[in-house]
């Protein structure tokens, strides 16, 4: 997958929420601010501020691209993204509130695109919502919307379906990558085996590794756990609960007074980065707003426990759990014996070329520039 982007950088942490009714009470905050108020609650930085313009980003509807300060408009709809490993938040989709958007990745943002993500101590990730902040670097599947020309090395998938004898997918890529791929001194290393069996049966374990990562979508069923065994909620989450324990004798996950059970052990010490724990980490983002320290437009939040989260924790006990069970036979997977650097250059696979690592020209509509000029590519 040649072509990478590292992720949006946005600047300021208050543009992106757990919940999307938060950030459109931070939208009407900031835009009812007397100037000089909302120049602090905005937080400027060298790349943006509350009286700079911006282009519109690629896909969303934007009601003025004049700055921030002279023309706010409406608040644009919150769109999904993946904030950490693991973590799906939302967005206010605004290039004037964000440093650095990255819009060849919004050009390429739809219900087709899956997006590779090399993160720090989590491995490599799937996910179909755009990855936002320092999560690490971004591997879109396709270079162009609608699932067009696959962000794959210029006839590799020809020369797989060649030695494998039947026809190879971009998914089917993907798939193998998140079995066969490893963390190695120059990056994520991807071996490619020369054994069609190998390939069926990393693709089909990769298949399963995409289908809990996805979470069921998009179009998929819900992954659930074997021997019918689902976390329920045994006792109602309160109005906030104080912290996030568990009790592994009896497999419960307490917030406050409310209880969710069984979740295995397993999702309980799922790590990342550097012995993160995947649950507390998603705990403390959904309380930042109630920290003492928090001030201005972060401090802005939810007064109760949305019952959506504890939809969304029963998910993730769920996606952790499975992806723990599914870490043994993973690490057991060997990719066999390898197709050489040698045979990929002489089918002219290697080295890949340049106009393979930059995005493609997908300019086919006209997008809007700062203070209403067309941008120009």
């Amino acid at each position: 997958m040649p072509w990478a982007v590292s992720g949006p950088r946005l600047g300021r942490d208050w543009v992106a929420a757990p919940d999307p009714a938060t950030l459109r009470t931070r939208w009407a905050v900031l835009a009812g601010a007397e100037a000089a108020e909302q120049e602090r609650l905005f937080r400027p930085t060298r790349l943006r501020s509350a009286t700079a313009g911006a282009a519109a980003l690629p896909g969303q509807r934007s009601a003025s691209t004049s700055g921030f300060a002279d023309a706010p408009g409406p608040c644009p709809e919150p769109v999904r993204v993946l904030r950490a490993p693991f973590d799906e938040q939302w967005l206010l989709p605004d290039q004037r509130l964000i440093d650095t958007a990255r819009p060849q990745l919004w050009r390429v943002r739809d219900g087709h695109q899956l997006f590779a993500v090399e993160t720090p101590g989590a491995g490599l990730l799937a996910t179909a919502h755009l990855p936002v902040g320092r999560i690490g670097g971004i591997r879109p599947l396709y270079r162009r919307p609608g699932g067009a020309e696959p962000n794959l090395a210029p006839g590799l998938p020809a020369l797989l379906a060649e030695r494998y004898g039947a026809p190879v997918a971009p998914r089917d890529v993907l798939c193998w990558i998140l079995a066969a791929g490893r963390p190695g001194l120059r990056g994520y290393e991807v071996p490619l085996t020369a054994d069609p069996e190998v390939w069926r049966a990393g693709v089909e374990l990769g298949r399963r590794l995409l289908a809990v990562q996805l979470r069921g979508g998009p179009g998929g069923e819900a992954p659930r756990l074997p021997g019918g065994r689902r976390p329920y909620v045994r006792s109602a989450v309160g109005a906030w609960p104080g912290a996030l324990e568990y009790d592994p004798e009896t497999e419960t996950l307490s917030l406050g007074a409310g209880t969710v059970s069984p979740v295995p052990r397993e999702a309980w010490e799922y790590e990342v980065q550097g012995g993160t724990r995947v649950l507390q980490a998603w705990f403390a983002a959904r309380c930042a707003h109630r920290d003492p320290q928090a001030e201005g437009l972060d401090a802005l939040g939810p007064a109760q426990w949305p019952q959506a989260w504890t939809s969304e924790l029963l998910a993730l006990v769920t996606t952790l759990a499975l992806l723990a069970g599914l870490a043994g036979e993973r690490e057991a997977f060997t990719a066999g014996p390898p197709l050489t650097r040698g045979e990929l250059a002489a089918a002219g696979v290697l080295p890949v070329p340049d106009w393979a690592r930059r995005p493609a020209s997908v300019l086919d509509h006209q997008e809007e520039g700062p203070g209403g000029q067309f941008a120009l590519l």
